[in-house]
C-alpha cells in the first residue's frame, strides 16, 4: 500500500541503523541507504525534543543537491532522563553507568524524522516513556557483555534480554524505543 503511495519517489534512508532499515523493508519501501557522516554536536541549551530535532535536520542537511523525485529521510533518537540526554555508551563503563541511573526509574526515548525533499521538509517527533524496574549490578553487567549495546541510545535495546526482564511498562510506542515511529512515519508518508 505505501509502496503504491511512493512509486514517483526514490526513498533514501540515512541511516546505518539495522532496526530501522527493517522497519522499512517490513512496510514494504523500496529504498536505498545511503549515510554521510555528520558531526552530531548541537546546542547546550537544546531540551528533549529539541535536541532530536536539530540532529534530524542536520542529518537532512548532509543531502545538498535532493532531486525533485527523491525523499531522504533522516532521524535522531536519545534517552531523556532526569532532564539530560543520554546518547550512545562508548565503552562498558559508561553503558553500565546509564543502566545503573535508570535503574527504578521512568525515561523517555524520544525520536525525531526528517522527511526531505527538493521542495518541502517534514521534521516530527514522538515521545515513550519507559518504565525499568531495580536492576541489579549482575543484570546489568550481565546484558552489557552478552549485547554490547553500544549502538543504542541509553545503553540498551528494548526487544533484547534487558527489554525482557527489566522494563515493567511503556506509555507511547514500542517500535520509537527502536529507535522510529514507525505508525507516525506510516502516516506522514500517506500524507504525500
Amino acid at each position: 500500500m505505501l509502496n503504491q503511495k511512493l512509486k514517483n519517489y526514490k526513498v533514501i534512508l540515512a541511516s546505518g541503523s539495522p532496526r530501522r532499515q527493517q522497519f522499512f523493508k517490513d512496510l514494504g519501501i523500496d529504498f536505498t541507504i545511503q549515510v554521510k557522516s555528520v558531526d552530531e554536536v548541537y546546542p547546550a541549551h537544546l531540551q528533549g525534543a529539541e535536541i532530536t530535532n536539530y540532529l534530524a535536520d542536520l542529518k537532512s542537511k548532509a543531502f545538498t543537491n535532493v532531486k525533485e523525485n527523491e525523499l531522504v529521510i533522516t532521524s535522531d533518537t536519545i534517552v531523556w532522563l532526569e532532564n539530560k540526554p543520554l546518547e550512545k555508551a562508548a565503552n562498558e563503563q559508561e553503558a553500565f553507568e546509564m543502566l545503573r541511573k535508570m535503574s527504578g526509574k521512568m525515561h523517555e526515548v524520544i525520536t525525531s524524522v526528517s522527511i526531505k525533499s527538493a521542495n518541502f521538509q517534514k521534521l516530527f517527533n514522538d515521545t515513550t516513556r519507559v518504565f525499568f524496574k531495580e536492576l541489579s549490578d549482575e543484570e546489568i553487567r550481565f546484558y552489557i557483555k552478552n549485547y554490547q549495546p553500544f549502538d543504542k541510545a541509553g545503553a540498551y535495546g528494548i526487544q533484547e534480554w534487558i527489554g525482557f526482564i527489566g522494563i515493567e511498562k511503556i506509555e507511547g510506542s514500542y517500535f520509537n524505543v527502536m529507535g522510529l515511529p514507525v505508525h507516525k512515519l506510516y502516516e506522514e508518508l500517506m500524507k504525500l
